[in-house]
């Protein structure tokens, strides 16, 4: 995120704008530094109405919350010289729990939120405008693909809702493969549905040629995480473009929580359960990381340290210590892919342990 550009360094604006965001209308609430209410009203949530009544007045402390349009509303109100800090809104109780919630009543808490103390909002920084279009092309992607599995999975319960059962196959097969086992009732409603499937199969093959381009051509540094065997380019791009900056953590171990792989807290006294993950950050870097987890410890998976560490850990109980395996190493894989990347390191798989008789020979 731009910093304010009109404050200068070391100074603090004698201003807090709150801005609750809306899809048509957002609302604002300007605090003097006394804590004064010194306007109030509703704006269009455009580009050129936003601009015409932040460019020209006096630079502030502007808070708004993580969104649909926080993206280029960050973007254009640290454009205009003010400094700009996107709150989380997991982190906002006031606001989300309030029994009186209103939106002129949320920018005025966002506002005065904003000038108590910044660090309460648990600010987020977004990310710049090309990562964000590349990062459009995976998501789009994703959305596809979930779109290809709900129609195939509509077509085998409709097939087996009469009596018959499909082959098993790969999804990316399934509308070539699916075309000689549907029943007769069933091909008027269905072939048009493989004929769908079959157009999404190939948008998905264009969407994978796209990102390796991009990955090849914009973000090099992907191929340092592609040495992890089960990380490929969908899963190294967007750990790239959510990450954006390898530095902006201090340790890898960091990055695990920022994704939200790590286990909740709730100690008190002598109480201390064990609790799920916290799932905060990007849901779909989390869910790629548990993919490229599942690989690793899978029947397919390469030894390394992370299978070795995970099946260990797998062993230790029933069906539920898979689960939690799976996330324990999804959360190592995410602090292993920022220290290759930041440290531009070359991966070594069995690093920490001596590599078997058999992977030798392999």
């Amino acid at each position: 995120m731009t910093k304010n550009n009109r404050l200068g360094s070391g100074m603090t604006s004698k201003m807090t704008i709150g801005l609750d965001l809306g899809d048509r209308h957002s609302y604002f609430c300007t605090l003097d530094s006394a804590g004064e209410n010194l306007e109030s009203g509703r704006v269009q949530t455009t580009k050129s109405t936003l601009e015409n009544r932040f460019r020209n007045c006096e630079a502030a402390r502007v808070v708004i919350e993580a969104g649909t349009h926080s993206p280029w509303v960050s973007r254009l109100l640290a454009d205009c010289g003010h400094e700009v800090l996107v709150a989380n809104p997991r982190k906002l109780a006031l606001i989300t729990q309030n029994d009186s919630k209103d939106d002129p009543v949320d920018a005025e808490l966002l506002a005065r939120l904003g000038r108590v103390d910044p660090q309460l909002l648990s600010p987020i920084e977004h990310r710049g405008r090309q990562a964000q279009a590349d990062l459009a092309v995976i998501r789009a992607r994703d959305a596809v693909v979930a779109a290809r599995t709900q129609l195939v999975n509509h077509v085998r319960g409709a097939v087996k809702s009469l009596g018959s059962r499909m082959a098993s196959c790969s999804t990316r097969s399934f509308a070539k493969k699916a075309a000689s086992q549907l029943p007769e009732d069933l091909r008027l409603a269905l072939e048009p549905l493989l004929e769908v499937i079959a157009a999404m199969t190939q948008q998905i093959n264009g969407y994978d040629r796209q990102i390796e381009d991009t990955c090849r051509e914009k973000y090099p540094e992907t191929e340092l995480l592609r040495q992890v065997t089960g990380v490929g380019a969908v899963t190294s791009l967007t750990f790239v473009l959510t990450l954006e900056n390898p530095h902006r953590f201090a340790r890898s171990r960091s990055v695990g929580s920022f994704l939200g792989l790590r286990p909740g807290k709730d100690k008190s006294g002598a109480q201390d359960p064990e609790l799920h993950i916290t799932k905060g950050g990007d849901r779909l870097l989390r869910r790629l990381l548990v993919g490229s987890a599942q690989y690793i410890l899978g029947p397919f998976g390469p030894d390394c340290d992370l299978r070795r560490w995970g099946l260990k850990l797998a062993s230790r109980g029933r069906k539920s210590a898979k689960k939690r395996a799976v996330v324990a190493v999804a959360r190592k894989l995410a602090v292993l892919l920022h220290r290759l990347w930041a440290g531009s390191e070359v991966y070594e798989p069995l690093h920490l342990a001596q590599p078997t008789a058999l992977s030798v020979q392999a």
